[in-house]
């Protein structure tokens, strides 16, 4: 009878721990808990510490306190000037009713996927008024705005509530962005064309300017030469006459050596002339008397 007794404590003992551990539970700080009855929500708790339950009958749900994140994959969204963009967003959100979040998606997953057709349907309802160069103005501040103030208000059914919704990139679509580059490829190559086109055109104008002026430069040169030249010439004339008056016979010798030098350069070459040759008449004496006899002449 003792050894039933004993046992029979044992097992309540056993029993009354397991209801205590199963009654007892801990909320933590980032941590909000809805108390569960037979798949109906009881209460929530959202204060940290040590909180206790009906034991079996109960269960937990923990959600996130904190501020939690959306990333949605890019959307492609038509503007009001019929462009295509990819938008891509963010969204930070938290749990603000944990009990109607609860009935109404049950878990984050569900929620983020909720979410993100939410943020997609006011992307389009909000962006579609908009042109590109709004967008990408100092508008865009405003457009985000408003799209966040959409998707508040429709996660409100959520029990959601929506921090921000940031607009990371605004892209074209890659088929547009090909094209477009196209476009402005062949533009800058017509412009391109257009101004070698030019610059060769010009080139030949400056050229045959060039070319102009420098005909006219050389004339002018060739023509102010041979002035010169005339008038040196003329100068050379006047002095030789003014020699020649003075000293004609000093002039005859000066002229015969000018000639020797010019005839003779001193090559080794051999000359045969008559000896009685006006053109040696300097060879006897700077009297000018003619040599007799032939003499063959070898220059020095």
């Amino acid at each position: 009878m003792r050894n039933v007794i004993l046992i029979a404590l044992a097992v309540l003992v056993v029993v009354s721990a397991i209801a205590a551990s199963n009654a007892l539970f801990v909320v933590r700080e980032t941590e909000q808990v809805i108390v569960v009855q037979f798949g109906r929500p009881q209460r929530v708790i959202q204060d940290p510490g040590l909180h206790v339950k009906v034991p079996f009958i109960q269960n937990l749900r923990v959600y996130e306190k904190r501020v939690l994140d959306s990333d949605p994959p890019g959307e492609e969204v038509i503007l009001a000037d019929q462009k295509r963009v990819v938008v891509d967003t963010y969204t930070r959100w938290r749990i603000a009713d944990p009990i109607r979040f609860y009935q109404a998606v049950n878990n984050e997953a569900s929620a983020q996927s909720r979410l993100s057709d939410i943020i997609i349907s006011a992307l389009r309802r909000v962006l579609g008024n908009y042109t590109l160069t709004q967008l990408l103005s100092e508008q865009r501040t405003e457009v985000m705005a408003q799209i966040r103030q959409q998707v508040d208000d429709e996660a409100q059914a959520l029990g959601i509530s929506v921090t921000d919704v940031r607009i990371r990139r605004a892209d074209l679509p890659t088929q547009t962005s090909q094209a477009i580059y196209d476009r402005i490829r062949s533009e800058r190559d017509r412009e391109a064309r257009e101004a070698r086109a030019q610059g060769r055109e010009l080139a030949q104008q400056i050229r045959a300017r060039a070319d102009r002026e420098k005909t006219v430069i050389i004339a002018e040169a060739e023509n102010r030469a041979q002035t010169i030249r005339g008038l040196g010439d003329a100068e050379a004339i006047r002095i030789y006459a003014d020699s020649f008056g003075q000293d004609p016979q000093f002039f005859a010798f000066y002229r015969s050596m000018e000639a020797y030098r010019k005839a003779l350069p001193g090559d080794g070459s051999s000359f045969v002339l008559s000896p009685d040759s006006d053109f040696f008449r300097y060879f006897g004496d700077v009297e000018g008397t003619l040599p007799v006899g032939p003499q063959p002449v070898r220059p020095e």
